[in-house]
């Protein structure tokens, strides 16, 4: 029995926060786990500083209203829910998840919650669990699942480490030379082959 598990912001959407950045002009707000490892830092910087902007969460579903998944990510996700039960892995909020959910026909998501004031205002954030990704494949194996996950970034390493074969996707090259141990692919088509060489099964392509 397996599960594949992906990340979901720059793997198959684009990153909301950095959108939300070139939307405001608002710099410091394109830092992502990419850039910024420890969660906690990053969420508390973006929250001061949509604070210190007066900006809330209707700002920001204005922006996400307006993206698509990345090209050929639909495709993708249907190739992967042929063959697999798929299980999306996010520190997405499912506040802002929810429109581009629909347009990846509604796969299974799994990620946190934000605390919205009746202004809009986002109060403050709520994580599933510490270290969701990588329990969430320590749950999947206590239920006797194989898993393959594949992310992009310091936050998806955990998962990639637990899992029975870790991928890099769309990955920077400062995440690929900490993380040789992963083979690391840039396209839809490579990932495909890198997740069917890791299944146990034949999976067609």
């Amino acid at each position: 029995m397996e599960l594949l598990c992906l990340d979901l912001e720059g793997v198959l959407i684009p990153e909301i926060w950095i959108n939300f950045a070139e939307k405001t002009g608002i710099e410091e707000l394109r830092a992502t786990t990419r850039d910024i490892p420890d969660y906690d830092e990053l969420m508390r910087m973006r929250l001061r500083i949509l604070d210190e902007h007066g900006y809330g969460l209707p700002d920001i579903q204005a922006v996400i209203d307006t993206l698509d998944p990345l090209d050929g990510a639909r495709e993708f996700v249907d190739w992967a829910r042929e063959h697999f039960q798929l299980i999306i892995l996010s520190d997405t909020f499912y506040e802002f998840a929810k429109p581009l959910m629909k347009k990846l026909g509604w796969p299974t998501l799994f990620c946190h919650r934000l605390e919205v004031d009746e202004n809009g205002r986002i109060t403050d954030y709520k994580l599933r669990q510490q270290d969701p990704k990588r329990m969430s494949i320590k749950s999947f194996h206590s239920l006797n699942y194989h898993c393959i996950a594949a992310g992009d970034s310091y936050n998806d390493t955990t998962m990639l480490s637990e899992a029975e074969q870790g991928i890099l996707f769309h990955a920077p090259d400062n995440v690929i030379a900490e993380f040789p141990q992963f083979p690391a692919v840039h396209s839809y088509d490579d990932l495909k082959k890198e997740i069917a060489k890791a299944s146990p099964r034949s999976i067609p392509l």
